[in-house]
């Protein structure tokens, strides 16, 4: 007769992956699995940032889609690092209309508040519509002179960073 064997302990239940890990590290692995180059990524990721950041609402997703399909760039990809940007856009969407009805003021209205912006929808839609479209226009003019810096700080200061990440990789 054998001697019995010995009781294992019940294996332990695989650990939950973390938010972090599921939504950002993941997909940022599988981009540099997709096969572009480091200028490739660099773009993508500096174009994503930049077009994440735009003062207007509504209009990143159609942004990011139309450069990416243009520029032959990850299109998923670029929507993904612009839609994480979405918390920094909330941030300084405010601030950049102020900017930007100083940029471009109305003929009425020179400076944009929140009480100025009470008082027109309740008495005047027309001068609170004029008002918010001089702020927009006005916003996306220092978007478009702001992101140009950052987009080629970001895209010549990240390729150093994905040449290291794919030589690790053994792909590039």
């Amino acid at each position: 007769m054998s001697a019995p064997l010995p009781l294992l302990p019940p294996p332990t239940p695989p650990r939950p992956i973390g938010w972090v890990r599921r939504y950002l590290l993941d997909p940022l692995r599988n981009l540099l699995r997709q096969g572009l180059t480091p200028s490739q990524l660099s773009l993508t990721v500096a174009l994503g940032v930049a077009c994440g950041l735009v003062p207007i609402l509504g209009v990143t997703t159609l942004l990011i889609t139309f450069l990416a399909v243009r520029l032959r760039l990850n299109v998923a990809a670029m929507l993904l690092i612009g839609h994480l940007m979405s918390p920094v856009q909330m941030l300084l969407i405010i601030p950049m209309l102020r900017l930007g009805a100083l940029v471009w003021p109305s003929e009425k209205m020179p400076d944009l508040t929140l009480e100025k912006l009470k008082y027109l929808f309740a008495h005047d839609w027309g001068g609170a519509v004029q008002l918010l479209w001089h702020a927009s226009v006005g916003a996306a003019v220092l978007w478009a002179l702001g992101m140009v810096p950052l987009v080629l700080i970001l895209n010549f200061g990240l390729r150093p960073v994905f040449r290291r990440l794919l030589a690790r990789q053994g792909r590039y």
